[in-house]
């Protein structure tokens, strides 16, 4: 069984930074796919950004250039980190990954984080 543990949400004004990680823990050799999706109220789940174990990463256009996914695959850890964040980056953050490798056996499905609120405030 795989759970995801994420950490570093809060409150930050405009134009302020954070960062998000997320540890995977269980039977895991090694997991293709890390990354991050977010929610905002009334709103759908969309990708923020993905990171291949091979080095490829995907952000979402809204944030290029201002938020940076990277991991520690040693850790099984992925990070997201937000600078000049706006108040439209308020959501909350969900850590997932998929294609991992367990004992032997590769499970294809996407496993999730518990989310992390994110607010972007004055």
């Amino acid at each position: 069984q795989v759970q995801l543990a994420e950490s570093g949400g809060g409150l930050v004004q405009p134009g302020g930074s954070l960062t998000l990680s997320c540890s995977a823990s269980g039977s895991i050799t090694l997991i293709n796919v890390m990354g991050w999706y977010r929610q905002a109220p009334g709103k759908q789940r969309d990708l923020v950004a993905a990171h291949t174990r091979t080095g490829s990463v995907n952000y979402a256009d809204s944030v290029k250039g201002r938020f940076t996914v990277f991991r520690d695959n040693a850790k099984n850890t992925v990070y997201l980190q937000m600078n000049s964040l706006k108040p439209e980056d308020t959501a909350v953050y969900f850590c997932y990954v998929t294609g991992i490798t367990s004992e032997g056996v590769f499970y294809g499905n996407p496993y999730w984080g518990q989310g992390t609120q994110v607010t972007v405030s004055s």
